[in-house]
């Protein structure tokens, strides 16, 4: 979530783009849309390939799809982060559908799907993400990669779906405790550049990001044991945060230690030679990650 950090321009923590006066979603509009019983999930999976926009509890959302399906076998769907579309995902996407069925999608008020109505917590977005699924996967498994804060998303979405989320990859996760961690890191007495960067990231963290997404601190809960991949930055780029990097730096790898609570089969591992975007920086890395967990989450 940390984009690079320059003092001309105060990356977020856990987005790329912290849009002004951009609407949200909150979960409203879909409250009484029960996805366990929608149609798309009775139906047979859509097994289209290129990028169309389907339907999610009256809301336009935009999906790509590519790689074929095979019964049985996991479906693996990218999370990016947020400000981000899916097609800044789609190089991924394209290597990984040589062995596997991928899709991706656009969260509500990004890339090209629908903007929301109001702020989003995490229900909000689970329920979009299920619909998605049901289209997809429908009852079969899948296997969910997220970066940033597609991953926080994807950690926070699979304990309540055991049945449909057979791994995870997490690519330099938001971390479960992100507004606490901020707060500690650089305390309110801090001036110039590291107090931008507090700001604004406990701003986006309230709410005041693309998708309007409230991102509530919160214990991490189990998965069962489903095989999890956790992969952080190695490059400290956060270091170059004054006084403060070290700080960052130190709270942004224990979060994602944190994550490796989600299963009994996680592991944790350094892209030595990347920074935020390590699907950009190191792909043969995020590429591996999701190998290893998509075969072991067919067997």
């Amino acid at each position: 979530m940390l984009g690079k950090f320059k003092a001309s321009a105060v990356a977020a923590l856990c987005v790329t783009v912290v849009g002004a006066g951009l609407t949200g979603c909150s979960d409203e509009s879909l409250e009484n849309w029960d996805p366990l019983a929608s149609e798309s999930r009775k139906a047979e999976v859509d097994r289209f390939t290129g990028t169309k926009k389907i339907d999610v509890g009256g809301k336009s959302v935009n999906v790509s799809c590519a790689g074929g399906y095979a019964d049985g076998t996991p479906v693996v769907v990218l999370l990016p982060g947020a400000g981000d579309g899916l097609d800044k995902m789609a190089p991924l996407q394209k290597t990984l559908s040589e062995k596997h069925r991928v899709c991706s999608y656009d969260r509500l008020g990004a890339g090209a799907s629908d903007q929301p109505d109001g702020p989003q917590d995490f229900a909000a977005v689970g329920k979009t993400l299920t619909g998605v699924l049901d289209r997809v996967a429908g009852d079969g498994p899948v296997v969910l990669v997220g970066h940033s804060l597609g991953g926080l998303i994807a950690a926070r979405y699979a304990p309540d779906h055991q049945d449909r989320v057979k791994g995870l990859v997490l690519l330099d996760a938001t971390p479960p405790t992100m507004g606490g961690d901020i707060k500690k890191a650089i305390p309110e007495s801090a001036t110039g550049p590291a107090a931008q960067l507090r700001a604004q990231n406990l701003a986006m963290v309230q709410g005041n990001n693309p998708e309007k997404l409230v991102i509530a601190d919160g214990e991490v809960r189990s998965a069962g044991g489903i095989p999890v991949e956790v992969v952080k930055h190695g490059k400290p780029y956060l270091a170059a945060v004054p006084q403060y990097g070290q700080r960052l730096e130190h709270a942004w790898s224990e979060g994602q230690r944190k994550w490796l609570a989600l299963s009994s089969r996680s592991k944790l591992t350094t892209a030595a030679k990347s920074e935020h975007y390590i699907y950009v920086d190191q792909p043969d890395v995020a590429v591996q990650a999701v190998e290893r967990v998509a075969a072991q989450a067919a067997k």
